[in-house]
């Protein structure tokens, strides 16, 4: 991959990591799929190969990416889902032709109808987030603590109490920052 490029943030859930391509949407937003390439790259590495990417469908997959979005941010407030969002991502779904394989490890992997065929990656992802916003899977949707983030995920943890999208980039950035407030709030904990 690229290294010209902020790195992709993966998680274990599809459809929430890849609401994550776009990321502190409070803040200083970081955009991880500039380019048609980089979402070849993304869908690559979560197991949605494609050969190619046009700019229109890098636009159906951003316009997917922002509806699972305001629907997950949605369902995790327990307010209504925004009828737009429901929409695309169920057209989403209902366009993309990907058939579920089993391997010999017995995994379960995406065969899409051809290898250029953005539009049955964004069906599987699509399908994902129809299954966690429906409640169909086992956790619950939630928004990240940080305020400059706010992103969705799903929290699979056993208490379900899970406060950060990703605990190694939004989680240490607040925990940092509490430390050193801390630290500036007491004057005799500087090291001699």
């Amino acid at each position: 991959m690229r290294a010209e490029f902020p790195e992709f943030r993966l998680g274990s859930v599809l459809a929430t990591s890849f609401t994550g391509t776009l990321s502190e949407r409070h803040g200083s937003a970081v955009e991880r799929i500039p380019a048609p390439h980089r979402l070849v790259d993304w869908l690559e590495v979560n197991g949605l190969a494609v050969d190619s990417c046009t700019a229109a469908q890098l636009g159906l997959a951003r316009e997917l990416r922002e509806s699972i979005h305001a629907a997950a941010t949605a369902a995790a407030r327990h307010d209504t889902l925004p009828v737009s969002a429901v929409h695309v991502i169920s057209d989403r779904s209902a366009q993309g032709r990907a058939a579920a394989i089993l391997t010999p490890e017995g995994r379960r992997r995406w065969r899409l109808s051809s290898p250029s065929c953005v539009e049955d990656a964004l069906g599987v992802i699509a399908a994902d987030a129809i299954g966690i916003i429906a409640g169909e899977r086992d956790g619950r949707l939630a928004l990240c603590a940080s305020p400059t983030c706010r992103a969705a995920f799903f929290d699979t943890s056993q208490s379900r109490t899970r406060k950060w999208c990703d605990m190694n980039t939004c989680g240490n950035r607040q925990k940092k920052a509490r430390f050193q407030a801390n630290r500036r709030r007491s004057p005799g904990s500087e090291p001699a």
